[in-house]
């Protein structure tokens, strides 16, 4: 008797561990908070530091720099310097960069679609686990 197999996603090997360690660095990187909104406010175009960072909101000055270097470490975003007085940065999506909006959107609408539904499971598991706790605080030893 034959055992029914698994569905396989392309391109997605779950029973190599290489494969898993790369995707799980780059999710790594592009998963974080401030590396999808400063890829998101790059996306119609580049943009100077105090634009990102005042667009963004929250951000700090060490935060918003930490995370350009890692985008322009990574080949997602270049910097941009202009010989000028005073001094003018501008930093822009790459090629790659780009490519990574077309999953990054998709994403994001998908969040926004389901994170109401995914809150309130949340909050049902949780409802059960207090409830195991409290069931389990209750009986005698």
């Amino acid at each position: 008797m034959m055992t029914p197999s698994k569905p396989v996603t392309p391109g997605i090997d779950p029973n190599r561990a290489d494969h898993c360690r790369v995707v799980a660095a780059v999710l790594d990187r592009i998963g974080d908070k401030w590396t999808i909104m400063v890829v998101s406010e790059l996306t119609d175009g580049p943009a100077r530091f105090t634009e990102i960072m005042r667009e963004i909101g929250g951000i700090t000055h060490r935060m918003l720099t930490l995370t350009l270097r890692g985008l322009e470490r990574d080949g997602l975003v270049t910097r941009t310097a202009y010989a000028t007085v005073p001094p003018r940065v501008e930093y822009e999506l790459t090629e790659l960069g780009h490519t990574l909006t077309t999953t990054l959107i998709p994403l994001a609408h998908w969040s926004e679609a389901n994170w109401q539904t995914i809150r309130a499971s949340q909050q049902r598991h949780d409802a059960r686990s207090d409830s195991v706790r409290a069931d389990q605080a209750t009986v005698p030893e």
